[in-house]
């Protein structure tokens, strides 16, 4: 299991970059991100290398973020993996919120980050299927 920031931004020029400058400058790696929008403000949710450090300095920057638990679920580089995932949850009865990818540094594999209502569970779940979670 792993920390998550979702961070809240004004959707306008230049924000994002301002974001990833603060990490830049304070030597936070982003592992993995998406960003929803809408009119005036986007989430970012990103997988980084120390998400409380990444909180702080994006508070003492006037950001609005918070850190959540996500799973990480290493995924074999083929056709059909993430469906194979997708479907060991349905059976669980599992809903997944929302997905997005990033990779293994170690074996080079994919992962899948995901965030469930209850992902204690979910990572067990998904350990005893055979799937390898990444931890922090």
């Amino acid at each position: 299991m792993l920390k998550q920031v979702s961070i809240y931004a004004e959707n306008k020029k230049g924000c994002f970059k301002t974001i990833t400058g603060i990490l830049r400058e304070n030597d936070i790696n982003i592992l993995g991100s998406v960003t929803n929008d809408t009119a005036e403000f986007g989430i970012i949710r990103m997988v980084v290398s120390d998400p409380y450090r990444c909180v702080e300095v994006l508070k003492a920057a006037d950001f609005i973020c918070k850190t959540t638990s996500v799973l990480a679920i290493e995924c074999p580089d083929e056709v059909g993996a993430f469906d194979k995932i997708l479907n060991s949850l349905y059976e669980s009865n599992i809903n997944v919120n929302y997905t997005y990818l990033s990779f293994n540094r170690e074996s080079g594999l994919p992962i899948m980050v995901m965030h469930t209502d209850d992902v204690h569970a979910v990572e067990n779940i998904l350990i005893n299927k055979g799937y390898n979670c990444i931890g922090e």
